[in-house]
C-alpha cells in the first residue's frame, strides 16, 4: 500500500472520522434502550473505542493505536491524551500499554493555551483512578512562549488534533507508569516557583471548562434546556469549587414541568458538593442539602440502597438516573419532575425547625409546588405556615 502524503492526512482523517460516526450512529438507532419504557430517559452519546483507535493510528501513534480498545477508551466524555511517539515506547518492553494510555489520558478537553495558564505543579486526574499526572510549565513571561512539561516531559506537538470530543498532544518520550500516591503529594510551594494569576483562579478555570464539557454533554444528550440553564448561569456556577445538579430532560419539561424547574434552576442546584451515586446511596433520610437559593435546602425523603423499586428520593421526587453525567468537578442527576417545596414545623421545645418523617402529600404547582402536611401534627409540634411567594426572576434563569 503506498505512504499517505502529508497533504493527504487531513483528508484521510476526515473519512475516518466520518466513517467512524457514521456506525456509531447506526448502532444507536438499532440498539433498544437501557431503561424501562416508562421512565423518558435518552441515552448520552457514547464515542467507541475504535473511533479513537483509528484518531491516533491516522496522527502515526500506531503503539497506542493497538491499545486503545484494550484500554476502554470508550466514553461519552470528551478526553485530553498526550500520546507519547512510537519510538519512544519501545524503549519501555516490560510498560503496560493499556495502561499506559490510561495513564495518559484525562477527561475534559485541555489546550495548550489552559494548560501554560494553570499554577506550576495543577495535578489532573488520569482515566486510571487514583493516578494523577503533574503539569509545570518554563518560567517565561511571556505566557504564549512557555513551554508546558506533562511528568516533566515536553508537549512538543500541542494541539496535534481536536475535534471537541478528543483533544491530543504530542509528547517528547513518554511518562512512566503512575504511583498510586500520584494524586496525594503536596503541591510545591509559590516561594519556589511562579505564582498563580492575580486574576484569574486556576480552580475557577478548571470549574469554566466543566462547566463546558456539561453543557455540550448535556446538549446533545437530550437536556438541552438544562445546558441552556448552564450556560445562562455560567459566571455564577464558574465561582463554585463543585456541584451535584439534579436535572428534568427536555420531553419532561416541554409536557408540562418546565416552568417550574427553569423558575426555580437554583433551587435544583447542591453548590460546593460534588455528590455522585455511591453519595446520595449513603445519606440518611432526613438529611438536608443546601442549595443555590439561600435558605432553601432539598431533604432526602427516601434513602436509596434497596434497587429500583427503593429510589432515592428527594423533596418526595424520585431521583431516575443517578451519574447522568460527571466528570471532575460536576456530577449531573436525573429526576422525575421539578422538587417541591418542603413545608416546616417548629418545635415547642426548642424552636428548631425540623422536617416531619411521615409523607405528606405533595402538590406539584406551576410555581414550583408544595408538599403540605394533611396528618396530624405530633405532640409538641406546631404548623409553621410555608412563607414562600413567587419568587422573582433573579431566582430562576
Amino acid at each position: 500500500m503506498a505512504a499517505i502524503s502529508l497533504k493527504q492526512k487531513p483528508l484521510v482523517l476526515a473519512f475516518v472520522l466520518y466513517l467512524s460516526i457514521s456506525a456509531t450512529a447506526s448502532a444507536f438507532t438499532s440498539s433498544a434502550p437501557s431503561f424501562p419504557p416508562s421512565v423518558n430517559q435518552p441515552e448520552l452519546l457514547t464515542y467507541p473505542t475504535t473511533l479513537i483507535a483509528s484518531i491516533l493510528s491516522t496522527l502515526g501513534f500506531q503503539e497506542l493505536s493497538s491499545a486503545a480498545v484494550d484500554a476502554n477508551l470508550s466514553t461519552s466524555t470528551p478526553i485530553t491524551i498526550f500520546a507519547p511517539s512510537d519510538s519512544s515506547l519501545l524503549t519501555c518492553p516490560s510498560c503496560s500499554l493499556p495502561l499506559l494510555l490510561q495513564e495518559h489520558a484525562v477527561p475534559g478537553l485541555y489546550p495548550n493555551h489552559f494548560l501554560r495558564n494553570l499554577a506550576f505543579g495543577t495535578k489532573l486526574e488520569t482515566l486510571a483512578s487514583g493516578h494523577c499526572l503533574t503539569i509545570t510549565s518554563s518560567a517565561a513571561q511571556n505566557v504564549s512562549t512557555r513551554v508546558v512539561f506533562v511528568n516533566g516531559v515536553e508537549i512538543s506537538e500541542p494541539d496535534l488534533f481536536n475535534n471537541g470530543v478528543f483533544l491530543i498532544h504530542g509528547l517528547r518520550g513518554f511518562v512512566s507508569h503512575l504511583s498510586p500516591l500520584s494524586c496525594n503529594v503536596e503541591r510545591m510551594t509559590t516561594l519556589s516557583f511562579p505564582q498563580p494569576s492575580l486574576h484569574k483562579s486556576p480552580l475557577s478555570s478548571i470549574m469554566r471548562l466543566m462547566l463546558k464539557d456539561a453543557i455540550i454533554r448535556l446538549r446533545f444528550g437530550g437536556y438541552s434546556i438544562v445546558s441552556l440553564a448552564l450556560k445562562v448561569k455560567f459566571g455564577e456556577l464558574s465561582e463554585l469549587k463543585s456541584m451535584t445538579v439534579f436535572a428534568l430532560d427536555d420531553i419532561s419539561i416541554f409536557s408540562g414541568a418546565g416552568y417550574a424547574y427553569l423558575h426555580h434552576f437554583r433551587f435544583h442546584v447542591v453548590p460546593n458538593r460534588r455528590l455522585m451515586a455511591a453519595d446520595l446511596l449513603s445519606l440518611q433520610a432526613a438529611t438536608t442539602l443546601p442549595t443555590m437559593e439561600i435558605g432553601q435546602n432539598l431533604v432526602v425523603t427516601a434513602a436509596g440502597g434497596g434497587g429500583q423499586f427503593s429510589p432515592v428520593k428527594i423533596n418526595y421526587v424520585k431521583v431516575t438516573t443517578m451519574d447522568l453525567l460527571h466528570n471532575s468537578r460536576i456530577v449531573v442527576h436525573a429526576v422525575s419532575t421539578a422538587f417541591p417545596r418542603m413545608h416546616h414545623h417548629l418545635s415547642l421545645t426548642d424552636g428548631a425547625a425540623v422536617e416531619e418523617a411521615y409523607r405528606p402529600p405533595c402538590d406539584i404547582s406551576l410555581d414550583g409546588g408544595f408538599c403540605d402536611v394533611a396528618a396530624p401534627v405530633p405532640a409538641g409540634i406546631r404548623s409553621r405556615p410555608d412563607i414562600i411567594g413567587r419568587l422573582d426572576d433573579r431566582d430562576g434563569l
